[in-house]
């Protein structure tokens, strides 16, 4: 993993997303399809060109952000159960993560989406709001100009 021991982190324009996406999409994916989902992601991670970010067991590494994504998405708070408060920007200043980064995280993440109605059972009304929240939150994480 690279790690960035830099003091003098890049912060993002306007803070973290202040708004969660919609509750129902829990209520309707359940929390073991919210795992999947999660757990498909890091898959398509491992086999990306910003591996080395992560975990090289991306299937166990990928339940502590199912946890995160369980609560994000409406459920119990299984992350801050487990983990304490989430503060992922910070939890993640210790990776280089630039622009170039986020573009391959998002793009992992919209081929983990592709039938995500039939995979997972996430409401497809709701994706387009889930996906607007994800370009937020990736631009939030990004630490490096």
């Amino acid at each position: 993993m690279h790690m960035n021991n830099r003091k003098d982190f890049y912060v993002p324009p306007g803070g973290p997303p202040q708004d969660r996406p919609n509750p129902e999409i829990f209520a309707r994916m359940g929390e073991s399809n919210i795992f999947k989902m999660l757990e498909d992601f890091y898959v398509e991670l491992g086999n990306s060109d910003i591996k080395h970010l992560f975990p090289a067991d991306v299937k166990e590494a990928s339940k502590k952000s199912g946890a995160f994504f369980v609560f994000l998405l409406g459920g119990p708070p299984l992350y801050q159960q487990k983990h304490g408060s989430p503060m992922m920007r910070q939890r993640h200043l210790a990776f280089t993560i630039n622009e170039n980064a986020r573009q391959v995280w998002l793009s992992c993440f919209r081929k983990t989406l592709i039938d995500s109605d039939r995979k997972y059972h996430f409401p497809a009304e709701f994706l387009p709001e889930f996906i607007d929240f994800l370009e937020r939150f990736s631009l939030w994480m990004v630490n490096t100009s």
